[in-house]
């Protein structure tokens, strides 16, 4: 179970080609426990829905071992260390904190820019460090509406990579996903079992809403 995806992390869990269950990851990995107690040798997979990304859980022991596991996990996100803070935290630094308020959430990167780059930040309202991160914050509302299509349609390829990559119609469905064609990605896994062609849809159009 990878400590990254906090106990509500919401998600979907599959039997084979059937739904078993939608929810928080306690909820569905108990839903699976079961469904593998009932049928030792079904196919259990788990996606997190917000980018459709593998879920791996040790659904092994006792169901009282399962529910110990989901307990430690973290509630949310905020409790999940960051890799990179983590990492500089555990560097220990050369220089003195100074006084006045900690910079939390901050971390330190290199970035190298021309002198006339320096030159513009540095005479900006804060500094370079609070023009840069304007820069980004503007850039990223900017490319919002690209980014949210891209990372949805990528999502839905994960899906349906992941649980009909050898179904008929699988090369027409991601040509129509990335073409941003609706009604031919729908044409195209028409044949497909009810549930994985339900989420599918769903998740196709979730990422290609206007």
């Amino acid at each position: 179970m990878h400590a990254s995806h906090p106990a509500s992390t919401r998600c979907s869990a599959f039997a084979g080609q059937r739904l078993l269950a939608a929810g928080t990851l306690q909820h569905v990995a108990l839903a699976a426990r079961q469904a593998l107690d009932s049928d030792p040798d079904v196919q259990i997979r788990i996606f997190e829905d917000a980018g459709q990304h593998p879920v791996e859980v040790n659904l092994g022991g006792t169901m009282a071992d399962l529910v110990r596991r989901l307990a430690e996990l973290p509630d949310t996100m905020d409790a999940v260390p960051d890799p990179a803070v983590a990492s500089a935290e555990a560097t220990p630094s050369d220089k003195p904190r100074g006084r006045g308020r900690p910079r939390l959430g901050v971390v330190a990167r290199e970035v190298t820019l021309l002198p006339r780059h320096w030159q513009w930040l540095n005479a900006q309202p804060g500094g370079a460090s609070v023009a840069l991160r304007k820069l980004v914050e503007a850039a990223r509302r900017d490319a919002g509406e690209g980014d949210r299509r891209r990372e949805g349609q990528e999502a839905t390829y994960r899906f349906i990579l992941a649980m009909a990559g050898n179904a008929p119609g699988f090369e027409e469905a991601a040509r129509a996903l990335f073409a941003g064609d609706i009604t031919r990605f729908e044409d195209a896994i028409v044949a497909w079992p009810p549930d994985i062609r339900e989420h599918a849809t769903m998740l196709a159009a979730r990422a290609l809403r206007d």
